[in-house]
């Protein structure tokens, strides 16, 4: 999955100026208009380094002559005290657009961070760590860019590039059988893009007998994920969701599904720590 393109970036880099900024920065102008500055942003505590683009985007549309100076890139680790680039340029314009570059590299790394957990959490049993739509509105692009960085997976950008039939589907077609049916006669189904979310192990039987290529187990416990792995042998992709912690991912990897998809990748943040300095 390509990353968020230029224009995507500069209208989502836009839009927080302006809501930051309004009709002006009335801090900045004790700053004499003329007056070059530099300044430095440090890591305050280990992480993995999301938002480049985010962040050179807001200086650029401030001052498109700053010139900015890194020293590590998307996808890095980071070090606790570690300088990650340094600024020149316009002393407004560092000032009024410190705290937008900051917002966007501390949530998109919080993100990359929080999945770089549970990918290391999985490490060797073969299992994906997977995303969902529960992102923030109007960055969805950036942090599913985020959690790529991390080492996790994409599932699905939107609604619009592949379907997942839930339990309301389901009841408004009528059963398991029938909502998959309409599926394949409205998608082409290439590349396993239906995905069908049960809910027991009766519903995971019928959507094998329907023939899902790929299923996701909601909110099953051990014992039902071991059995519904041993019940497909290996006829369907298999993916749990619901519950999934960093203290209980590697026993759900364990059972032998193939794929975790975690809502918390994107929903519950915990931003990194950066300061920017004037040196």
């Amino acid at each position: 999955m390509a990353p968020p393109t230029l224009e995507q970036i500069q209208h989502q880099v836009g839009a927080a100026l302006q809501e930051d900024i309004g009709p002006g920065d009335l801090t900045a102008v004790l700053i004499p208009a003329d007056r070059i500055s530099e300044a430095r942003v440090v890591a305050r505590q280990p992480a993995i380094l999301c938002g480049v683009d985010w962040f050179n985007t807001v200086f650029q549309q401030l001052d498109p002559i700053a010139q900015i100076n890194w020293h590590i890139a998307d996808g890095d680790k980071l070090q606790d005290e570690q300088v990650i680039c340094q600024l020149h340029g316009s002393a407004r314009a560092l000032l009024t657009g410190e705290r937008t570059a900051l917002n966007f590299i501390q949530t998109l790394s919080g993100v990359a961070t929080q999945a770089a957990q549970y990918v290391r959490a999985v490490a060797g049993t073969g299992v994906r760590i997977l995303d969902t739509r529960k992102t923030v509105p109007n960055l969805r692009l950036a942090q599913k860019y985020a959690v790529r960085c991390g080492g996790a997976d994409n599932q699905r950008l939107g609604l619009y590039d592949a379907v997942l039939i839930k339990e309301n589907h389901i009841l408004a077609a009528g059963s398991i059988a029938q909502a998959m049916q309409i599926a394949r006669q409205q998608v082409h189904e290439q590349d396993n893009q239906i995905q069908i979310e049960v809910e027991d192990l009766e519903e995971f039987t019928q959507a094998l007998n329907a023939d899902a290529k790929r299923i996701l187990l909601d909110n099953f416990d051990l014992v039902q994920l071991r059995e519904a792995v041993a019940i497909n042998q290996g006829r369907a992709r298999l993916e749990a969701s619901g519950g999934v912690s960093l203290q209980t991912v590697r026993s759900i990897a364990e059972t032998g599904v193939d794929d975790i998809s975690i809502g918390g990748l994107t929903k519950d943040i915990q931003s990194v720590d950066f300061s920017m300095r004037f040196v």
